[in-house]
């Protein structure tokens, strides 16, 4: 029997490349995008979630019944609620109130309890998601903290996957990668294995616009007057997390909310991919960093694209969203005929 497995964790890894063609059309190199929807739970994230949880049960510390805690804006709950299910787990999330309801719906559908927690306050208020998440794990019995900001299973687990996996796919050719940094994870850890391969592939980090990570890895200090609300989901950090590997990346940029968005609706018209908004804000990424940097048709660029647009259905897809933050200059892609709905009366 082949293609059989156990349970749907067996599922998690091994995701494909796809070469993008017309939103990367003026980028001489060949760019793959790395789709990590395809794992089970539809991110990136569940490969840390089965890495971690698979390590503290290797150490003594979960057994069936115990509580798994996390932070998280999302995905990373999916993907600990999805392996708590399979291995007989509480789960206990704190999300922001960025987060949007279908996520949370989401969640809860898969068992999660699920604290809500204001977004717009320093990490070190006890009100934040950070400290929530360590105050309950703190009083619940039995219980442990994923933490995956100050985790370093969480780059081990890419380490061991996803940059094994793209220079496998690549056959040793990449020279680029591209990836959006929340935690830094995924970033850090496939980016410490490729460079070990060949320590002159460049690593390129996307930083969300509000966000202190860009400042930091150019100064080495956190500028407080980078921290401004913003809305990507995933990305970005009013905190500088030991899972960041700032010595492994060699370039950050910078994207904001509008043009990552434009950039995601542009991905799922042009390419058929639905990505989330960090794809949109991962392929802006790369283009702006296009713009200063010359790429040869020899080039082999990845993008990992993190999750599925389908959690972003009412947010980056939505017309009415879109409106509401007030990305309504359609002449950044001339969209407006494009994204228009009749109505037929």
């Amino acid at each position: 029997m082949t293609n059989v497995y156990e349970n749907i964790l067996g599922l998690i890894g091994n995701t494909p490349l796809v070469k993008l063609h017309t939103v990367t059309q003026d980028i001489p190199a060949t760019v793959y995008a790395k789709l990590e929807s395809y794992n089970p739970g539809h991110s990136t994230k569940d490969r840390i979630a089965i890495h971690i949880i698979n390590a503290a049960e290797k150490k003594g510390l979960l057994y069936p019944g115990a509580t798994v805690v996390e932070t998280t804006s999302g995905n990373t709950g999916f993907s600990i609620a999805m392996v708590c299910i399979i291995k007989g787990y509480k789960c206990i999330l704190a999300v922001s109130d960025k987060t949007k309801k279908e996520k949370i719906a989401y969640l809860k559908a898969l068992g999660a309890t699920v604290y809500i927690c204001p977004a717009n306050v320093p990490a070190d208020d006890p009100r934040s998601y950070y400290e929530v998440a360590k105050r309950i794990a703190s009083e619940t019995p039995n219980s442990i903290y994923i933490n995956q900001y100050f985790n370093e299973l969480n780059i081990d687990a890419h380490y061991q996957t996803t940059g094994p996996e793209i220079w496998e796919q690549t056959q040793g050719k990449i020279t680029h990668l591209v990836a959006c940094t929340g935690t830094g994870g995924t970033l850090s850890g496939s980016a410490k294995f490729l460079k070990e391969k060949n320590p002159n592939i460049k690593i390129i980090g996307v930083d969300a616009d509000g966000s202190i990570l860009k400042g930091f890895h150019e100064t080495g200090e956190i500028n407080k007057t980078d921290i401004h609300p913003y809305q990507i989901e995933g990305m970005g950090k009013n905190l500088i997390p030991s899972a960041l590997l700032f010595d492994k990346v060699d370039q950050f940029v910078r994207v904001n909310d509008e043009m990552a968005a434009y950039r995601t609706r542009e991905i799922a018209l042009k390419e058929a991919i639905m990505g989330g908004y960090t794809t949109g804000a991962a392929v802006q990424g790369l283009l702006q960093y296009a713009e200063e940097n010359a790429f040869s048709p020899s080039d082999v660029v990845v993008t990992i694209f993190p999750d599925h647009g389908s959690r972003y259905i009412t947010k980056v897809y939505s017309d009415d969203w879109m409106s509401e933050q007030g990305f309504t200059n359609n002449d950044v892609h001339n969209y407006d005929a494009v994204f228009k709905t009749e109505e037929i009366k």
